[in-house]
């Protein structure tokens, strides 16, 4: 068996694994979010930073909620872990936006954080501040989850199919689970451009009959 064949059957049986309750309970933490006016705070790093990039053009212009990560903002997250150090770039990120208990905390993390490890210590600081505000959390992360799990009020792990894996699986799972949140039809509040785009009529052939 080729590495690509392998490694397409690792992601189907990663995907079939996804806990369709953690999901679905997602759905409706979201659609209660957007009808009180919370607002919607991405948290992650490495990939889990570019997809928290990504998630959030796609709830503010599919399912209309406010959304907002600090990971665009690089004069800043740069600033502040200069200034103030990593550990704590996130926490003081949210207090500066003014954390509201009406709000809500989304993680993209393939560890989920833990002190104890010193694995992504920034997520845990801002996990704990959020427990601390009142805001919910809600994430999708890898392995055991590590902090996130044992906090969020909804949370996906990614189920490992391949420990050599964990990494790629996570990242490209976490893209999985918020297109299926922005599409789902309890969300998706505006049409997206290819589906709402007629599919343009079929080419003339020269050997069809005149």
């Amino acid at each position: 068996m080729s590495y690509t064949t392998e490694h397409l059957d690792e992601v189907a049986r990663v995907v079939a694994g996804l806990d369709v309750e953690a999901i679905e309970k997602m759905v409706t933490l979201l659609v209660d979010l957007r009808a009180r006016g919370g607002r919607l705070f991405f948290l992650g790093v490495g990939g889990g930073a570019a997809n928290c990039s990504h998630a959030v053009n796609d709830f503010r212009k599919i399912v209309g909620i406010e959304a907002y990560t600090p990971v665009d903002n690089v004069s800043e997250l740069t600033a502040r872990t200069n200034d103030e150090g990593w550990e704590t770039v996130f926490v003081n990120w949210l207090k500066g936006s003014r954390l509201q208990p009406k709000d809500m905390l989304f993680v993209f993390s393939v560890g989920g954080g833990s002190l104890e490890h010193n694995i992504s210590p920034n997520l845990v600081r801002a996990l704990q501040y959020a427990g601390d505000v009142g805001a919910q959390v809600v994430g999708v992360v890898g392995r055991d989850g590590g902090y996130t799990s044992r906090v969020a009020d909804a949370c996906v792990i990614v189920p490992t199919a391949n420990a050599e894996n964990v990494t790629p699986h996570t990242e490209a799972c976490q893209s999985v689970v918020w297109h299926l949140l922005v599409s789902h039809p309890k969300l998706k509040a505006a049409p997206t451009r290819w589906e709402s785009t007629p599919a343009p009529a079929a080419p003339y052939s020269s050997t069809e009959a005149v």
